[in-house]
């Protein structure tokens, strides 16, 4: 059992990089597909929050990720694709806020 300070988010982390350091795509498809995905699954904004920074630094754009959920429209369904564009808006206002935060201490 894992005993840090943190022990799911520490879990989590360990799963993404085991993830991370065992696929051939690059790494924005990599991202595209893990956004898809969550959409797929109704992930938490929790989810989205882990994967807006990576995204970014990737490259990937508001447009990239607005062109990800239309393509996946047609299999999640609407109120998934709405429900899902709503959390990625509130991971990317919490991600500005966490980012304005450690700017000012």
């Amino acid at each position: 059992m894992a005993t840090g300070a943190t022990p799911v988010l520490d879990a989590a982390t360990e799963i993404n990089a085991v993830s991370l350091a065992r696929t051939d795509l690059d790494p924005r498809t990599l991202m595209i597909a893990r956004i898809a995905a969550l959409v797929a699954v109704d992930a938490p904004v929790g989810s989205y929050l882990m994967h807006v920074g990576p995204a970014a630094e990737v490259g990937l754009t508001a447009d990239d990720i607005e062109d990800v959920l239309i393509a996946v429209a047609p299999i999640v369904g609407t109120p998934r694709l709405l429900s899902s564009a709503r959390k990625i808006v509130e991971a990317f206002d919490l991600a500005i806020q966490l980012d304005s935060e450690g700017d000012t201490q």
